[in-house]
């Protein structure tokens, strides 16, 4: 007997503990099958389930699943990324909370390498087990971790070759540098803030013209010590007459070069850009084109250093700005000061302002691997859904820059190059083989010294989709599961992972009988929405409006959460999310629940077999036409990747087709006296239920899988190895009296709640214009439509007085309800008007209010957006009034 009471609690843990033990999300065990492969973003070690996370994986979850029942091998590859920054910091401060005062300079690179190892056998991976409670059916028996062994062999296999192709090399350029961690950063890794700050307006002398000035603006005067040029637009009539002269660099004495560069906008600042190529990433490129001196004036932590004037040696950068503006005044080349807000960059962990700063590290062409990987996206090989993210990935791609790949960490994967005392560089595998390369070159032993660096981490996941499955070795499991079929992610990686992983996978896994042949690692990447609050705003823990997916699945159950998500997956669209909606699709469980009980009291138990029983009774040849109508829009709708369509799909036929429809229209056969019937609709309802679960079951698999069980004891198999339903033509193309029959009843509902009519009051439906076959309809279904339209008959007239009745039209016919002697007509009108006018005041007023500029544009986003959404609602329910009263 089911529970009175749905609990999501009592089902979760205890469903995914039978499926994990039972090896039911493992791959292989259908050896013929077409496979099915998707990669899991891996999260990181560090991190906890949030609802990007939860977002991400139930929609990947709903995708395997669906492909499981459809009968392919699927793979759903899952793992963590070691995430070299994050995890480092976590053990950092770990031992600075224990207050030993021990660094890990004090510790030294092994011991405190081993000491992350145990932080993350202890406490990494807790994401893991909250991906477990979201239901997340993925091959836990092939998880892998970014730093396991299989991993990192493929990673110095992969650096070693790129090297020895020429793809990776050494060079002087720009970084991200973060001088609190002592590290090069991504630029995923920094974050633009919005400060108060200053234009300082300075005069340079020129050098060849004793008196004149050229006058630049900076925000950031404490680079001026390294400045080699001054860029003018080569059109800028200001100063045409001065490209190729020199300035005196104040402060330094330094002669520098006034060079013409388009770069240099004549309307914005004074038109002049003083140019310090080793502090600016725009600076830099114009220091290449130019060939001008790139001079290094600060340290790793930031503060200047023996390049500049020995008076601002070793001063912090901020303290040498305002000892380098107080010179500059007291020399009389400050010109003005102007308040200024501007974006400067943060790193996202170290906290502190990131400086562009000139130094020599680790680089990748990424150009050249770039080439066939826009290709690939160009003729179709992988497609971007929705379509437009082509742009953002074709956007970068072809302006992609040298790809740093080395950081100044110790934990990560340790660079595989080893220096001789000459500077001469052995790249290689092991360090074995770099002494025998070295012995080779140089003569006699040596001695080497490894690279001290560390890897960024997107350099080994961008290995993942293939690295995961074995290589460099050529496994079996390489040969069936690449490429994958599908990646799903977010829109803020496009770059940082998705586009390393096109170019890697189509570099490294290309078929060496056809190396031409461009092989993409996945054919369809999916970008999905970002999830905001329920205002629209999106979440960040400064807000406090952060919405902790756990709490929402302690509260209402996983498949509640996974239904919503899902459900509001619309392409191209954020998401919403509010507590309401979560609590809405916890009860259309509950809904569910109830169906089955009420099933189970009509001795209604699960079906037999997969194919739909023989039907005889109209209604129950309607039921299995809707289910195929389903079947067909919910599998299009996945295939299409259009979640909330599928989510939209099987809700609907749930709630509507089923449980308020076809259980309604049971209910007399189940009262009379036809035990045949009885036997027949209990098979079709013992059949759609299990129809209902095995649909439902990609978006809700924790209650489909206990009510699976809970109808029918004796299951041969659990739901998550049942077979999708098959889409019957014929079966869908039948029904048509009961659609007939819902839409008749539909209508008169509709107009009896518009119209406030007392819920006992019973009126005689007059159908006028009716068809032979409505009439036959009318005849067939009398007590039906008596009973769920609260009718005293239903019957076809050739016609009928208008006055005193509401009107509405089903299908060729058009409907007479006479309501004079069921309730006070005057009355209702009066109402109906009353609640008219203050509908259109209240959206006359918000008209109003959107009509007004300074409204849309200060206040905040959401209001704006609630504003119309409420509009909109008012001018539905004043239409609904508007048609109640023609019907008067």
């Amino acid at each position: 007997m089911l529970d009175k009471t749905y609990t999501p609690a009592d089902i979760e843990a205890k469903w995914y503990e039978h499926w994990e033990s039972t090896g039911a999300f493992e791959c292989g065990k259908r050896k013929d099958a077409e496979p099915y492969v998707i990669v899991m973003p891996p999260p990181n070690v560090t991190g906890n389930l949030h609802m990007g996370h939860a977002l991400d994986n139930s929609l990947q979850d709903a995708l395997v699943r669906f492909e499981r029942l459809r009968g392919k091998d699927v793979l759903w590859q899952p793992g963590t990324d070691h995430a070299g920054i994050a995890t480092q910091m976590v053990v950092e401060r770990q031992m600075d909370a224990e207050g030993s005062n021990v660094s890990r300079q004090d510790m030294g690179r092994e011991a405190f390498i081993e000491r992350v190892w145990k932080w993350k056998a202890e406490s990494g991976g807790a994401i893991t087990t909250q991906l477990r409670r979201l239901g997340a059916s993925c091959d836990w028996s092939r998880e892998a971790f970014t730093m396991d062994e299989p991993r990192s062999k493929a990673v110095l296999k992969k650096f070693v070759q790129l090297y020895k192709e020429g793809l990776l090399y050494k060079d002087q350029r720009l970084v991200n540098w973060d001088p609190k961690l002592k590290t090069a950063i991504s630029d995923l890794e920094v974050e633009q803030k919005e400060v108060d700050g200053h234009f300082w307006h300075f005069n340079y002398p020129i050098a060849e013209e004793e008196g004149r000035f050229i006058e630049i603006a900076t925000t950031r005067p404490e680079t001026m010590l390294g400045d080699t040029a001054v860029a003018v637009h080569p059109e800028d009539e200001r100063f045409k007459d001065l490209i190729g002269k020199h300035v005196k660099l104040p402060l330094v004495g330094r002669l520098i070069r006034i060079v013409g560069d388009e770069h240099a906008d004549p309307e914005q600042g004074t038109g002049a850009l003083k140019v310090t190529p080793a502090h600016d990433f725009n600076d830099f490129e114009i220091g290449k084109r130019h060939d001008l001196e790139m001079i290094n004036i600060f340290d790793r932590d930031a503060a200047v250093n023996e390049n500049a004037p020995e008076k601002y040696q070793g001063m912090d950068r901020f303290e040498a700005r305002k000892a380098i503006v107080a010179d500059m005044d007291a020399a009389g080349f400050l010109v003005k000061v102007v308040p200024h807000r501007h974006m400067v960059p943060y790193g996202d962990r170290g906290g502190v302002v990131i400086e562009p700063w000139l130094t020599e590290q680790w680089y990748v062409d990424a150009a050249t691997l770039a080439a066939p990987a826009i290709e690939a996206v160009e003729t179709g090989k992988t497609n971007f859904i929705p379509k437009n993210w082509e742009k953002t990935y074709f956007e970068w791609m072809r302006n992609i820059q040298p790809w740093c790949v080395s950081r100044q960490l110790w934990w990560g994967h340790r660079i595989p190059a080893w220096y001789a005392a000459d500077g001469s560089v052995f790249v290689e595998e092991t360090e074995e083989a770099a002494l025998a390369a070295a012995r080779a070159k140089l003569g006699g032993d040596v001695e080497l010294t490894q690279d001290p660096d560390v890897l960024d981490t997107w350099f080994s996941s961008a290995m993942w989709p293939y690295s995961t499955l074995g290589w460099p070795e050529d496994t079996a499991t390489v040969k069936k599961y690449y490429p994958n079929s599908t990646l799903i992610t977010g829109f803020d990686i496009i770059f940082f992972w998705v586009a390393r992983m096109m170019m890697s996978g189509i570099h490294f896994m290309a078929d060496p009988e056809n190396p031409e042949e461009i092989r993409v690692p996945f054919k369809n990447v999916y970008i999905h929405a970002l999830v905001r609050d329920e205002h629209g705003a999106k979440m960040s823990k400064s807000k406090g409006n952060v919405i902790d997916p756990l709490k929402f699945i302690e509260k209402y159950g996983a498949d509640a959460l996974r239904f919503t998500l899902i459900a509001m997956e619309a392409q191209g669209r954020d998401i919403k999310l509010s507590e309401k909606r979560v609590e809405g699709y916890r009860n259309f469980a509950t809904k569910l629940w109830n169906a089955a009980r009420f099933c189970e009291m009509n001795e209604i138990a699960g079906s037999e077999s997969a194919h739909a029983p023989e039907a005889t009774l109209a209604v129950n040849k309607w039921i299995i036409g809707e289910v195929a109508k389903t079947t067909a829009a919910i599998t299009q709708a996945f295939d299409a990747f259009r979640f909330n369509d599928s989510a939209d799909a099987i809700y609907h036929f749930t709630w509507g087709t089923f449980c308020d429809w076809y259980v309604e229209l049971i209910k007399p056969v189940f009262w009379g006296e036809d035990e045949a019937a009885k036997a027949e609709t209990r098979k079709v309802a013992g059949w759609v239920l299990d129809q209902i679960l095995v649909l439902l079951h990609p978006f809700m698999p924790f209650i489909t899988e206990e009510l699976w069980h809970a109808t029918k004891a004796d299951r041969p198999y659990d739901l998550i190895h049942a077979a999708w339903p098959a889409v019957d033509e014929a079966s869908a193309a039948a029904g048509e009296d009961v659609n007939w029959l819902i839409r008749f009843i539909g209508e008169i509902r509709s107009t009896r709640a518009e119209m406030n009519v007392p819920a006992g009051a019973k009126a005689t439906a007059l159908v006028v214009g009716a068809s032979e076959g409505t009439k036959a309809r009318l005849t067939e279904f009398q007590d039906m439509l008596c009973r769920l339209a609260r009718l005293e008959k239903a019957e076809a007239v050739d016609a009928a007085d208008s006055k005193g009745a509401a009107q509405l039209v089903v299908d060729e016919a058009t409907v007479y309800l006479p309501l004079a002697d069921l309730m006070d007509l005057d009355a209702e009108k009066a109402r109906l008007e009353k609640n008219l006018e203050k509908l259109m005041k209240e959206s006359g007023a918000l008209k109003g209010r959107l009509g007004n500029e300074k409204f849309v544009a200060k206040a905040p986003e959401h209001v704006v957006a609630e504003a119309r959404e409420q509009l909109v609602e008012l001018e539905e329910q004043a239409a609904k009034v508007k048609a109640a009263l023609a019907r008067l």
